[in-house]
C-alpha cells in the first residue's frame, strides 16, 4: 500500500477492499465502498505471525456528507489464520528477497576490496545476515501467517457501546469452537431489520448472539448522544493536554488533533 520497502514483509501494508455488505444498498443511505474500505483499514491490510500480539480492536470513524449529515462506523479489527498456500508462499518469497537486499547493503556498508579484512569483514557479514533470518523471518514450514480482517457497523447515531458489544459477540461466535444458538446469518438480519432505532428519549433492549444488548437515545430537550467513555480521553491525552484543549474550546480557537 505504497509503505516503506525497507520495511519487513510483516511489518508492510497491504491493499485492503470490501468482501461483502448488508444489505446491497438503501437508498436514503448509499454504500460508499472507498469511503469505508479506508476508514475500516486506514493502514491497509496487515499480517502477523504466531509471535505477534492480535488482540482484537476496537475504533470508530464518521463520515459528513455535503449536506452535513452524518454516519457513523464501528470496526472491530481481529487477525485469522491465512489458508492460502500461494499467498504464504508469496511471504516467505517476500521475505527472501528483504534478506537478500539487507544482505547485500551489508556487505556494500563493509571494506571487502580490502584483502587485509576479507576474512573478518565475511565473518561480520555471516553474523549479521544470520541475525537477520534469525529475527526478521518467515518460515512456512514453521510459523502460522495471520491477516487481519474487520467486521464493520455503520449506523445513523453514535450508538458506540451497544454496537462494540454486538460486534465482540458477533467476532466470538465466528472463533468459538462451539456454534451460537442460531446461525450467524440470523444476528445480522435480526439488527439490520428487526431491531428499531429507539424513539428520543426512550431506551432499547435487544438480543445479541449472547447477551442482551441496551441502547438509549437522549429526548428532544437533553444533550446529543455522547456514547464515548470519557476515561479513555484522559488515558490519551492526560489531564493537563485535556484541560488545555477544553481551554481551547471554550475561547472557541482552531484546534487540530495529529495522531498516527
Amino acid at each position: 500500500a505504497g509503505e516503506n520497502f525497507d520495511q519487513s514483509p510483516l511489518r508492510r501494508t497491504f491493499k485492503s477492499k470490501v468482501l461483502a455488505h448488508y444489505p446491497q444498498n438503501i437508498e436514503w443511505n448509499p454504500f460508499d465502498q472507498d469511503a469505508v474500505n479506508m476508514l475500516c483499514m486506514p493502514k491497509g491490510l496487515s499480517f502477523r505471525t504466531q509471535a505477534d500480539n492480535r488482540d482484537p480492536q476496537l475504533h470508530s470513524f464518521i463520515i459528513t456528507r455535503e449536506d452535513g449529515s452524518r454516519t457513523y462506523g464501528f470496526v472491530l479489527t481481529f487477525y485469522e489464520e491465512v489458508t492460502s498456500k500461494q499467498i504464504c508462499t508469496a511471504m516467505q518469497t517476500l521475505y527472501q528477497m528483504h534478506n537478500a537486499e539487507q544482505y547485500s547493503s551489508v556487505c556494500a556498508s563493509s571494506s571487502c576490496s580490502m584483502d587485509s579484512l576479507a576474512s573478518s569483514t565475511d565473518e561480520g557479514d555471516a553474523t549479521s545476515l544470520a541475525k537477520l533470518q534469525r529475527y526478521n523471518s518467515y518460515d512456512i514450514s514453521r510459523d502460522t501467517l495471520y491477516v487481519s480482517k474487520c467486521i464493520c457497523l455503520i449506523t445513523p447515531l453514535p450508538f458506540m457501546q451497544a454496537c462494540k458489544k454486538f460486534l465482540i459477540q458477533l467476532y466470538k461466535a465466528v472463533t468459538s469452537q462451539q456454534p451460537p444458538p442460531l446461525p450467524l446469518e440470523s444476528y445480522i438480519h435480526n439488527i439490520l431489520y428487526e431491531v428499531p432505532l429507539p424513539p428520543p428519549g426512550r431506551s432499547l433492549k435487544f438480543y445479541g448472539v449472547y447477551e442482551p444488548i441496551i441502547c438509549q437515545r437522549p429526548g428532544p430537550n437533553e444533550l446529543p448522544l455522547s456514547d464515548y467513555p470519557l476515561r479513555e480521553v484522559f488515558e490519551l491525552l492526560g489531564l493537563e493536554n485535556l484541560v488545555q484543549v477544553f481551554t481551547c474550546v471554550l475561547l472557541e480557537m482552531q484546534i487540530l488533533l495529529y495522531s498516527q
